[in-house]
């Protein structure tokens, strides 16, 4: 008697990615995808997406005062309500991404949210994590918060990519508020596109290929960076003085605001009026005071600033020895 060959059973994926999703704009989910290409591409490799969903959803593009009522809850990190995850927390992943925009100098009140959700610390303890900043220039200081909510989570943060608005700042203090209130990247012709270059976004196929064969050869199991070499992060410290003012006043005038209320309170509005007001004060002063004072003292603070440069860059670092291996 002979017995049926049993069909040949494919091998199940060798690694589960993870990737934890919000993009309002939808460039950040932009940026991913490119990232993911070559993951994808893969049987080996398993991603799963999870596309975080604020309740109430935020707006875009924003009304004036919802966005602006948006910066006490993002500099808190008070977590917003999330409609239920598709995880139970019981899954278990090789690699965690964490793409992010930054909100008021802080991670994004959805990413902030998942970080606080008891799901994500059975996800997240002792799981390797990439992080995935978009943002127009300002990071370094809400990087440092989002390591301090990984390091609550016992995750390990092994990579950090960063991509930037590159057109010059002042134009972009323009063209980035047009295109949050208005949903259009170029409000006027007369200047330049809002946000990461087209040509920036499709260059992040390289990070996508690294982690392709990162994976495959077990790398992520040890504490040593996936992405070297491939100009991950770039970081500005000539930024940092306006960061840190930007955070403090975000702080403070973020407490006056939430003991006036929760979001959308009555007694918010004149109050966030004022803080406009303060902010615009900031920008005009404070900004380019602080620009001015260390370009006329960059000879005594360039070891400062390079000690900071190299501070921020970390883990990934600015390094473009790998580019010839993996960017197209």
């Amino acid at each position: 008697m002979t017995h049926p060959v049993p069909e040949a059973m494919s091998p199940g994926p060798l690694k589960r990615v993870l990737v934890v999703s919000y993009s309002q704009t939808g460039q950040l989910a932009a940026i991913v995808e490119r990232i993911l290409a070559p993951l994808r591409a893969d049987a080996r490799i398993a991603v799963h997406v999870e596309t975080l969903r604020p309740e109430p959803a935020f707006p875009f593009p924003w009304s004036f005062f919802r966005f602006f009522d948006a910066f006490p809850e993002s500099a808190h990190l008070v977590p917003p309500a999330l409609a239920p995850l598709t995880l139970t927390g019981e899954e278990d992943f090789d690699l965690v991404i964490l793409p992010y925009q930054v909100w008021f100098l802080a991670p994004c009140q959805p990413i902030t949210a998942f970080l606080k959700h008891p799901v994500a610390a059975c996800l997240i303890k002792g799981k390797p994590v990439i992080t995935v900043i978009g943002c127009r220039n300002m990071w370094m200081l809400a990087h440092e918060k989002m390591r301090g909510l990984l390091t609550a989570l016992q995750a390990r943060l092994l990579d950090n990519v960063v991509l930037t608005d590159q057109t010059p700042t002042l134009a972009s203090l323009v063209t980035t508020p047009l295109w949050l209130f208005t949903g259009k990247r170029q409000a006027l012709a007369c200047l330049p596109v809002a946000g990461i270059s087209e040509l920036e976004i499709k260059r992040c196929i390289r990070f996508g290929r690294a982690l392709l064969d990162a994976l495959l050869a077990g790398r992520e199991c040890n504490d040593q960076p996936l992405l070297p070499g491939l100009q991950a992060v770039v970081a500005n410290p000539r930024l940092l003085v306006s960061e840190k003012a930007g955070t403090r006043s975000f702080y403070l005038w973020g407490k006056l605001l939430r003991w006036a209320g929760p979001p959308g309170a009555t007694l918010r509005q004149p109050l966030l009026v004022l803080y406009v007001l303060f902010l615009i004060a900031i920008i005009l002063s404070v900004v380019p005071i602080s620009l001015v004072v260390q370009t006329l003292l960059r000879p005594f603070l360039a070891k400062r600033l390079d000690k900071l440069k190299q501070q921020f860059e970390q883990p990934s670092g600015s390094g473009i020895d790998r580019l010839s291996q993996y960017d197209f």
